[in-house]
């Protein structure tokens, strides 16, 4: 039994390695623009619009309106990122009812290259706004004492991310083989149900926790310009 998809190996030239989580990785991203292009490419403001135009739709808006509650801030700032690090991860973890597909979440090396994402997304989205001055004041705060250990901060939330996401998905996936080679009837497809529910749940965990980080580190600004209005 494979815990992650990175112990499957389909080709394997020297250093050179093609695992499952490549494969599936890869096959994903061509399923969600292959999906997207088919989508919207034939998108009209129209009265009636089709079936797939008003899911698109309803997930965006969504997506969008929990961006502005959480962060305060317009939408559409944060929308291409986050919106594409959720959609990337609920996809990933609903396929997972696909007989022989291998969620890339449940790989380390994937929940951690999202994390190093969303790492380097907080100050690309806090110095585009603040300048890069006023950004790495934050780190001399309250004391340029707390430098060390603000800078471990950020470094210890960006593995707790990987690991979190990481090993939800893994649990999941083991238990539910566990569970369907043990009694593989009706008990392991009301915890597949769950499991989706559990993946839908993690990805929107993901995404909030990723837009609380980017949003905090742009914080700064915002607080000024509020004293300057006060």
């Amino acid at each position: 039994m494979q815990i992650t998809p990175d112990e499957i190996i389909y080709w394997q030239y020297g250093p050179v390695i093609i695992n499952a989580t490549i494969v599936f990785t890869w096959g994903l991203i061509v399923f969600m623009v292959g999906g997207s292009f088919l989508i919207t490419r034939k998108i009209k403001k129209t009265t009636k619009p089709s079936r797939w135009q008003m899911m698109l739709e309803t997930i965006v808006d969504v997506i969008r309106q929990q961006i502005t509650e959480i962060s305060n801030q317009p939408s559409a700032t944060f929308l291409p990122f986050i919106g594409t690090l959720f959609l990337f991860i609920v996809v990933s973890n609903i396929l997972l009812v696909v007989p022989g597909f291998q969620p890339p979440t449940g790989s380390l090396s994937t929940t951690a290259a999202l994390a190093l994402c969303v790492f380097f997304a907080v100050p690309i989205f806090g110095i585009s706004q603040q300048g890069l001055g006023s950004y790495l004041k934050q780190y001399l705060k309250p004391t340029p004492f707390m430098l060390p250990f603000n800078i471990i901060g950020e470094v210890s939330r960006t593995m707790a991310l990987a690991v979190r996401l990481f090993g939800n998905v893994m649990s999941g996936t083991l238990i539910i083989a566990i569970l369907i080679s043990l009694i593989p009837l009706v008990f392991p497809i009301v915890m597949q149900v769950l499991g989706l529910l559990t993946g839908v749940i993690q990805a929107y965990i993901f995404a909030i926790l990723a837009l609380v980080y980017i949003s905090s580190g742009m914080r700064e600004k915002q607080e000024n310009n509020n004293q300057e209005r006060g």
